[in-house]
């Protein structure tokens, strides 16, 4: 089995700031993203969460349900509650057929505050890395029992962002946790993607191809920007048209022999990043370094 392509519907409307993209039809998301060549989207906030529903819309596109986001609280639940709480969003990923669950942990999150710098976000309670290991593998394993596999999401603005943090999360967690490697979101952290990915290849189990624009990610950081204030002024874009290695990424995924998707999430406002523009640049872009390493 190969990898497969797919994207997120942030390329043409946003979860965390719904006025980019905001009067974008979903039928618009998923003609475009199958006209640009993906195989598969992950969820958004106007796709039907009712699989009855969204079965159909996405075979009418050639689509499949690559994933979608859960905001997992497990460091003020218990695990019997959170596992309650996931009821829904994990029947629905079941009935789609999806493999793995992108599972962020939002105590404190400031991701999607436009007014709050990231430089303020919460940091993680060193002393519970113990006990919050052994939840997020309990409620892992559940997961797993139910055929979907967590992929946690390191995630600037939120608890567990640097590559020390996600370091800590994989020592502390057993291989039910899988890892989400988000190679726009460990750059933009100071951390390298491409190291990371030699020490976890065995448990990344989803990949977001996140691409960053050097220039304005410094410039982001001198004016100690919000997450949100960094992607309207364009930290983002699609892979292979900023500075991340993914080449050097995709090696370590074949060495590892990789098959999960590669899914191009890379949050722009379309106003200015034609979404059909990008995410056809973003699908030949990764077309072209997956089949370079040998993962097509």
């Amino acid at each position: 089995m190969s990898v497969k392509l797919g994207i997120n519907p942030l390329t043409w409307t946003n979860d965390d700031l719904p006025s980019l993209g905001g009067d974008t039809p979903l039928a618009t998301c998923l003609t475009e993203g199958r006209q640009a060549g993906f195989a598969g989207f992950e969820l958004g906030h106007k796709f039907p969460r009712d699989p009855e529903l969204l079965k159909p819309i996405l075979h009418r596109h050639q689509l499949e349900l690559v994933s979608g986001w859960y905001s997992g609280y497990l460091l003020e639940r218990s695990v019997a509650d959170e596992i309650e709480a996931v009821q829904e969003h994990l029947q629905l990923l079941k009935a789609m057929g999806c493999k793995v669950m992108v599972f962020c942990e939002v105590t404190g999150c400031i991701h999607g505050d436009q007014g709050k710098p990231v430089t303020e976000r919460p940091h993680f309670p060193a002393e519970r890395w113990e006990e919050y290991g052994a939840k997020l593998t309990e409620f892992a394993r559940y997961t797993q029992s139910q055929g979907i596999q967590v992929a946690y999401h390191h995630h600037m603005g939120t608890v567990i962002e640097t590559e020390a943090e996600v370091d800590a999360l994989m020592q502390h967690t057993g291989p039910e946790v899988g890892l989400l490697l988000d190679t726009g979101h460990m750059t933009y952290a100071g951390g390298n993607p491409v190291e990371v990915a030699k020490r976890w290849a065995r448990r990344i189990n989803h990949v977001h191809c996140k691409d960053i624009r050097a220039n304005i990610l410094k410039e982001a950081r001198n004016r100690n920007s919000s997450f949100l204030n960094a992607v309207l002024d364009g930290a983002f874009t699609v892979p292979g048209d900023g500075c991340v290695d993914y080449p050097a990424v995709f090696k370590v995924l074949k060495d590892n022999d990789y098959q999960g998707w590669l899914v191009v999430e890379a949050e722009q406002d379309p106003s200015v990043a034609h979404p059909l523009t990008y995410a056809t640049l973003g699908h030949n872009n990764l077309h072209a370094f997956a089949r370079n390493a040998g993962l097509l």
